[in-house]
């Protein structure tokens, strides 16, 4: 294959598997709910190729489980699992705190790289606090995961970015069938985006700490709820093969770009 088949053929890769992607984070491809490389290929108008590689990309996410019989299957997280993604970002986080905050009284240097992508994520924190103070769950999603990616730009570790961005992608696909039918669910929405902003604008060692304790102990608390079984679990999705979303037949082409919503 030549250089622009490869080209065209990542590009089709990634555009599929964030397409799929955005269907989970949307609730539209449910835990549990199966499908095959042909039905997806024919679904998108595309060849089997990159809608395997695509999957198997999502399946090292860990969104998706592959069954050597039944095809690809939208992963189901519990609320044990759930927990543990919360504890293994506490950890991880208060590591990156310690290292890169300064604390009280230091001078913070900084390159004006750093100010004009911190002005960045502050409109990202502005936004994603607006939509989930407003209950929007949709638009929450996306712009509270490309605050925390941005904002993990930041102190420049891209192995820890990445793995965060992981758990955080992972936490919200977990999330979403809860909220989706949680009358109360705006009261779980974390909307302290700014908070945590102003505090690393000012170096404040102790006040970001602060800010993410409150963040993982919402969290946590949010955890012990769904244990409780308030709101009890949502129904899981049926064993079937048929896909949900899009109409047959939809094209993929690569003049257009992907589906970037929520895990952009």
């Amino acid at each position: 294959m030549g250089a622009s088949g490869a080209v065209t053929r990542s590009t089709l890769r990634q555009q599929i598997a964030d397409a799929l992607r955005d269907e989970v984070l949307a609730g539209r491809l449910q835990p549990g709910r199966e499908f095959t490389v042909k039905q997806i290929a024919e679904q998108y108008g595309v060849s089997a190729t990159p809608v395997r590689e695509a999957l198997f990309d999502l399946s090292a996410q860990g969104l998706l489980e592959s069954d050597q019989h039944r095809g690809f299957r939208v992963r189901e997280f519990t609320v044990a699992d759930y927990r543990s993604m919360v504890q293994a970002r506490t950890l991880v986080i208060d590591g990156v705190i310690r290292s890169a905050v300064p604390g009280p009284g230091i001078p913070v240097g900084r390159s004006a790289t750093y100010e004009n992508s911190l002005v960045s994520v502050r409109r990202r924190a502005q936004e994603a606090a607006r939509a989930a103070q407003g209950g929007d769950l949709d638009i929450l999603i996306g712009y509270d995961l490309r605050f925390w990616r941005e904002l993990g730009a930041l102190f420049d570790n891209a192995y820890i970015n990445d793995f965060l961005h992981r758990l955080r992608v992972q936490a919200w696909v977990f999330a979403v069938p809860y909220l989706r039918h949680d009358v109360s669910a705006r009261d779980w929405l974390w909307h302290g985006h700014p908070e945590l902003v102003a505090a690393i604008t000012l170096g404040d060692h102790d006040a970001v700490r602060a800010v993410m304790h409150d963040y993982n102990a919402h969290a946590l608390s949010w955890a012990d709820r769904l244990a409780a079984g308030n709101p009890p679990p949502p129904g899981r999705a049926p064993r079937t093969t048929a896909p949900p979303f899009a109409a047959p037949g939809a094209p993929f082409t690569t003049s257009e770009p992907g589906a970037h919503g929520p895990s952009s």
